[in-house]
């Protein structure tokens, strides 16, 4: 086939414009379908054609997810985290108008870890000379910003991290009230996701300890048995069941 020739999308199999193909592993797809696609999925290129598939079908039926959800919690200033603390899930997005463009809607307990960075940014400034070419002042003088991003790892099939930033534009001064409150939302952030995670995990423990747990016939107390078989709290033998 000949470099002008004429390219189906083998998602939809309409035919594909001019600059239009965003090539697949194993396969071509329009821009449209492309948009479709989660944000956050970086390796369309090495994904084929069946897995894109079903990524699609995934996002398809994320957007029953993100009707449902219900924001009780709103992290962030540039890009916002959305917490539905009842369902136990958050989006990310930077949109006003987030429900139109699908975000990914993630459970707490698929994130496996989140971290803040603070980037920092050097410009050296400098002076005119006599001979009107610039030149360093001694000691030299530079010009420091800072951006801070958010890294979210998460356990999922289409995507394993989320980074952003959380500033608009760039911070000058550590010692600004500006860098404060850039440091503070981004140290909220990486806590409450934790902190949720964890919720998350206890109350699977729990559950799983919940259903672990007998009456003591010699004490009356409910309690897990240990290795040997003993109430937690009389210490006394119990029959455990198989």
């Amino acid at each position: 086939m000949g470099l002008f020739d004429k390219k189906y999308c083998d998602v939809c199999g309409q035919k594909i414009g001019l600059l239009g193909n965003r090539k697949l592993e194993d396969g071509n797809m329009c821009k449209d379908c492309a948009k479709k696609l989660s944000p956050f999925m970086t390796d369309r290129r090495r994904t084929g054609l069946a897995e894109i598939k079903e990524h699609l079908a995934y996002r398809e039926a994320n957007r029953d997810m993100v009707a449902a959800f219900n924001v009780s919690r709103t992290l962030g200033d540039n890009t916002h985290v959305l917490l539905d603390e009842d369902s136990g899930h958050f989006i990310v997005t930077s949109s006003s108008r987030w429900r139109e463009e699908n975000p990914d809607v993630i459970p707490f307990s698929q994130v496996t870890n989140c971290s803040k960075e603070i980037r920092e940014s050097k410009t050296e400034i400098k002076r005119k000379g006599k001979d009107g070419k610039e030149i360093s002042y001694n000691p030299p003088r530079y010009d420091i910003d800072y951006d801070f991003y958010i890294t979210i790892n998460v356990n999922l099939p289409w995507f394993e991290e989320i980074q952003f930033k959380i500033n608009n534009r760039r911070v000058d001064k550590r010692s600004s009230v500006e860098f404060k409150e850039v440091d503070r939302q981004a140290d909220e952030i990486v806590e409450t996701l934790m902190k949720q995670r964890q919720n998350v995990r206890d109350e699977i423990v729990a559950s799983r300890v919940a259903g672990m747990a007998q009456t003591c016939p010699l004490c009356g107390a409910t309690t897990v048995p240990d290795e040997q078989g003993r109430c937690e709290y009389c210490r006394g033998a119990m029959l455990t069941s198989q």
